[in-house]
């Protein structure tokens, strides 16, 4: 296990595996074929307090809550989603009883959400932020990095959907 980030001989392997694979694997527009999937239906975080949820993504961030229901595996469980725009959800669950821990980045796991907002909405977003003494990040003047109640990471990009940093994604 490794103490911090890898130094330039190894940044260099990196880039070359990078290279490689984008040589090997990555298809140009024009070869790919299209995706078996429709889309996102959704992405499932767990909360550990159902209205703290709530109020940060619909109050604060302005994502309308659209159901709230109990959850099919978990008795006692809520399930519960947010509206984040193009037909795509956000939801959560919380887990009574279960005794889950606090939010840890582990292989395999979330290391965050990306949440594409328009300008209008992502200087609003900062502004409330600063209202309620909420930290957060600001990277390359388009990306708002915060963490939600439970420790989840949260972007706010304001490059269009399909695209990062003015390079197309699709």
């Amino acid at each position: 296990m490794s103490d911090g980030p890898p130094d330039g001989s190894t940044l260099d392997a990196l880039e070359a595996r990078r290279a490689e694979l984008r040589e090997r694997r990555l298809l140009p527009p024009d070869r790919r074929p299209d995706s078996t999937a429709r889309g996102l239906h959704h992405t499932a975080l767990i909360s550990s307090d159902v209205e703290r949820t709530i109020a940060f993504y619909q109050d604060l961030l302005g994502f309308p809550l659209t159901e709230l229901i109990e959850n099919r595996d978990y008795p006692g469980s809520s399930h519960f989603f947010f509206d984040i725009g193009h037909d795509n959800l956000l939801a959560f669950f919380d887990f009574p009883g279960l005794g889950v821990g606090p939010y840890a980045e582990v292989l395999g796991g979330l290391h965050h959400i990306a949440i594409s907002v328009p300008g209008s909405q992502w200087y609003g977003i900062k502004r409330r932020l600063d209202e309620r003494g909420i930290e957060y990040m600001v990277e390359s003047d388009v990306s708002i990095y915060t963490h939600d109640p439970d420790g989840a990471r949260v972007e706010f990009i304001m490059d269009p959907l399909g695209e990062m940093y003015g390079e197309d994604t699709l």
